[in-house]
């Protein structure tokens, strides 16, 4: 088995849900090894967001739901109470033996338990800390809580999603997947990678401390949206599922199904009209050019409806193909991972799991010829490699982990 790309450098995830679990896991799938600590007992808060929870061989509900299970696969998990003393100890001890440490909690709460970036940088220095929250270290937020549908209303990110105004049913709607989460995942690893290669072009020396606010990750995420505001200082309008570029664009009904449909310039355009045997579009004046579809977006796309309405979805696509116009079929999950595309590109594994038999799960979508990424485990139980990890890495004797354990500072 080769080695990742990543392999040979050590992360502890204190984080929990989505976002930090999400940045942590790109990280193991890279090679990184990755020590999640969980909560004895109860383990990250998303082991409850279920149903559906995952079913073992014999029937029984095990307390991993699709959550846990999208966000966790490639780690180790350890149980440490980081309330007593003794846990706070092995979470410092383990983090001197790491590159990264990456948190979710609320501004100051690892400050009080001595596992704050500037007591992880005494033991070591060269870390890079990350802490992902909800608005950040600074400002007026900065102690307020919040979910993923929390960044996406304040982002603007939820007013710019839905039906068009005026539209039926028209209103402000979240993102189906949590993308506030996602996004803020994706900025944290950017920022952790960054910060990696910097250290070592400083010869080793040199960590760094990461603020990652899932509010600014999501105002970052609206783009040209935001900039059209910044440059007119006009709200801009919602599209539904116009596209924010070409147009015509939108979901547009077939016999047999609907696709999305979009030009994404004047010579899209032209291809798309004689596809759909419509040449006179084309040549109308009022369409010719982009900058006049945009103008007449809705009176345009209500034309194309009309002229789809009729024609099997089958031959539409085809056709569409054939011109070089961009144009899909609109899929439900079980859709998705029946496209002959995506199952050649193996965007989905089926792993061993030591209690559900086998996993199937979403492959890291990163695409590396020296490096690929073919190896997955699944994710862990809580605490399953709590004696191993204080053994190899802190090497503590049988009798000492079992001292930890009646304690109750770990759990295994």
């Amino acid at each position: 088995m080769k080695p990742g790309i990543l392999t040979g450098f050590r992360v502890l995830d204190l984080s929990r849900v989505l976002a930090g679990p999400w940045a942590c896991q790109i990280l193991a799938d890279l090679g990184a090894e990755v020590i999640k600590v969980e909560r004895p007992g109860e383990g990250d808060g998303s082991r409850v967001f279920g149903p559906p929870f995952l079913q073992s061989t014999d029937g029984r509900e095990l307390n991993q739901t699709a959550i846990y299970l999208a966000a966790n696969r490639n780690k180790k998990s350890i149980a440490i109470d980081i309330a007593k003393k003794e846990g706070q100890e092995l979470i410092r001890k383990l983090a001197a033996r790491c590159d990264v440490l990456v948190e979710n909690y609320k501004v100051g709460d690892l400050a009080r338990y001595g596992l704050d970036y500037d007591a992880i940088k005494a033991v070591n220095p060269g870390i890079v800390y990350c802490s992902i929250t909800g608005f950040g270290q600074t400002g007026p937020y900065r102690n307020r809580l919040g979910y993923d549908t929390v960044f996406q209303a304040m982002s603007g990110l939820m007013e710019s999603t839905g039906p068009a105004i005026g539209a039926p049913g028209g209103g402000p709607t979240k993102a189906g997947p949590s993308i506030s989460d996602l996004f803020g995942g994706l900025y944290a690893d950017v920022a952790i990678l960054s910060a990696l290669l910097n250290r070592q072009r400083n010869g080793g020396d040199g960590g760094e401390y990461i603020d990652l606010s899932l509010l600014d990750c999501s105002v970052a995420a609206m783009t040209s949206i935001a900039m059209q505001y910044m440059m007119t200082g006009n709200v801009p309008e919602r599209l539904g599922n116009g596209g924010n570029g070409g147009v015509p664009a939108d979901v547009f009904e077939c016999q047999g199904g609907s696709i999305y449909m979009i030009s994404g310039n004047d010579q899209q355009y032209y291809r798309m009209c004689e596809a759909l045997k419509r040449p006179d579009l084309a040549q109308d004046e009022r369409y010719r050019l982009q900058r006049g579809r945009i103008a007449r977006r809705h009176e345009i796309v209500a034309t194309f409806r009309d002229v789809l309405r009729p024609l099997p979805i089958r031959d539409v696509l085809d056709a569409l193909e054939k011109a070089g116009v961009p144009a899909a079929p609109i899929y439900n999950q079980k859709e998705v991972f029946e496209d002959p595309h995506i199952r050649e590109r193996g965007m989905q594994v089926e792993i061993p799991h030591p209690d559900a038999g086998k996993l199937s799960l979403v492959a890291n979508p990163i695409r590396f010829r020296e490096h690929p990424i073919t190896e997955y485990t699944a994710p862990p139980h809580i605490g399953e490699h709590t004696e191993d990890i204080l053994s190899t890495q802190l090497g503590l004797d049988k009798a000492a982990i079992e001292g930890l354990i009646a304690a109750g500072v770990v759990a295994a």
